[in-house]
């Protein structure tokens, strides 16, 4: 139970109940940084714009609220706040007003609450002196948004405070990568798991908090039965909602992938009988890279074998040539991206075995078959770029949520190098070896009967 008191006697005490596990960060200004993850219905948002309600009673503050579309704040952010103010009469006793048009919320004590979109990024600009941010849902806005924000966050002598509430999303979402674990640039801020144990974690200028719908006493119990279901029909959703947890998110592409010591591999390379040497290589300049990869196939058990990667950009093709240079002194043959046939020339004139993999239409969805139909994929932890975009990679979904077989969630070049590398072998499909294995066993039997 909060009780805020009034200058005059005659209004009487402010008072609200609080959700227990909320209590400590609706009172904590201690952190710049504020982040809240959590599944549905868990009362983060509500006890977040309680939190800057009483910041706005209690000192002349400005506030600014963000989600990245504007017209989505009226039944979101703004309706929150205008319920709390309903709820604690705040209007009916002279202290906040909520204003429509535009939406802001104003305090007799001249704090006030903005509201702003990040599609209407021109509108941010003439905003100045604000001291706290709120930042709805995140992991919608784009990271180029959020590090604009922080730059907006000024004032020459009140605390500056943003705030953070998103529920859990894919691990590759720049939310995760900057509070908790950039794999690719090796960076641990914080062990989510560790959080999801110790519930809330304040470090040096972050305040952690994880919530679930348990933690909302004023949840329907009818409500946390529907989240519950959720796990026989939506594992993902059921993650996200209900345990209110980072993970990933959507169907992934190559499930049978696992990391193993680059020792381990060489190791289970040397021991194949037979095995089937393969080199590809995706092109790239500025965003995206040059990726070769260096794969061995065991073509008895279905295991490929990645063991070797070279991923970099803003290269020319003399520098890559010289970094590349142990392929040309093996002539060890490199099959590669044919929408690049004039780099693949350069490469050929100065030495290098080098081939264009064949393109048609429909081969991307064609590659991805084959390569799923690997039994095993296993990676040597020395290709970390390989690991870092096949191991969470996932599909794309289309409008209705129907994932689309040839498009994903990033741009992997690992991958793009992969379908090159394999241009011309063909992994078996299981079901059709079963279905001739079942065929040949019924001659067999039908050849035994014939001859009594």
């Amino acid at each position: 139970m909060y009780a805020l008191d009034q200058d005059e006697e005659e209004l009487g005490p402010i008072q609200f109940t609080t959700n227990p596990h909320f209590e400590d960060y609706v009172f904590d200004w201690s952190r710049k940084n504020y982040f809240l993850v959590g599944g549905y219905g868990s009362s983060k948002s509500y006890h977040t714009a309680f939190k800057l309600l009483l910041k706005g009673l209690e000192e002349k503050r400005k506030m600014l609220v963000i989600r990245e579309v504007y017209d989505t704040h009226r039944d979101s952010t703004f309706s929150l706040f205008e319920e709390l103010i309903e709820l604690m009469d705040l209007e009916g006793r002279g202290l906040v007003k909520a204003m429509q048009s535009p939406m802001q919320i104003r305090f007799s004590n001249g704090s006030r609450i903005i509201f702003k979109g990040m599609d209407k990024p021109a509108k941010l600009k003439s905003i100045n002196g604000i001291s706290i941010v709120w930042l709805e849902e995140c992991s919608e806005v784009k990271y180029t948004g959020f590090k604009e924000l922080l730059g907006r966050l000024r004032h020459p002598t009140l605390s500056l405070h943003i705030l953070l509430s998103t529920n859990p999303v894919g691990k590759d979402n720049w939310s995760y990568k900057h509070f908790f674990k950039d794999e690719q640039n090796k960076r641990l801020i914080m062990d989510d798991q560790e959080l999801y144990k110790k519930r809330i974690i304040k470090t040096e200028d972050t305040y952690y908090h994880h919530s679930t719908v348990d933690d909302n006493y004023y949840a329907p119990k009818s409500y946390i039965t529907q989240l519950d279901e959720m796990k026989l029909y939506d594992l993902d959703m059921y993650r996200i909602a209900r345990k209110g947890r980072f993970g990933v998110n959507g169907i992934r592409v190559l499930p049978q992938l696992v990391v193993k010591s680059h020792k381990e591999v060489m190791k289970a390379i040397n021991a194949i009988n037979k095995p089937m040497a393969r080199a590809g290589m995706d092109f790239g300049f500025v965003e995206s890279k040059n990726a070769v990869l260096r794969m061995v196939i065991d073509p008895e058990k279905l295991i490929l074998y990645v063991h070797w990667e070279y991923y970099k950009n803003g290269m020319t093709d003399p520098e890559t040539a010289v970094d590349l240079e142990s392929f040309k002194q093996s002539q060890e043959l490199i099959i590669a991206d044919s929408a690049e046939p004039k780099t693949i020339a350069y490469f050929r004139k100065q030495g290098f075995n080098m081939i264009e993999a064949l393109k048609f239409p429909g081969s991307r969805l064609q590659n991805t078959k084959k390569i799923k139909r690997f039994r095993q994929i296993i990676v040597s932890d020395a290709c970390e770029n390989t690991i870092y975009e096949l191991k969470d990679l996932t599909f794309a979904k289309d409008k209705l949520g129907e994932i689309i077989e040839d498009e994903f969630n990033i741009d992997p070049h690992t991958f793009s190098a992969m379908w090159y590398g394999l241009d011309g072998y063909d992994v078996p499909d299981i079901k059709e070896e079963t279905d001739k294995s079942i065929k040949k066993r019924k001659e067999r039997r039908k050849e035994r009967r014939k001859r009594g």
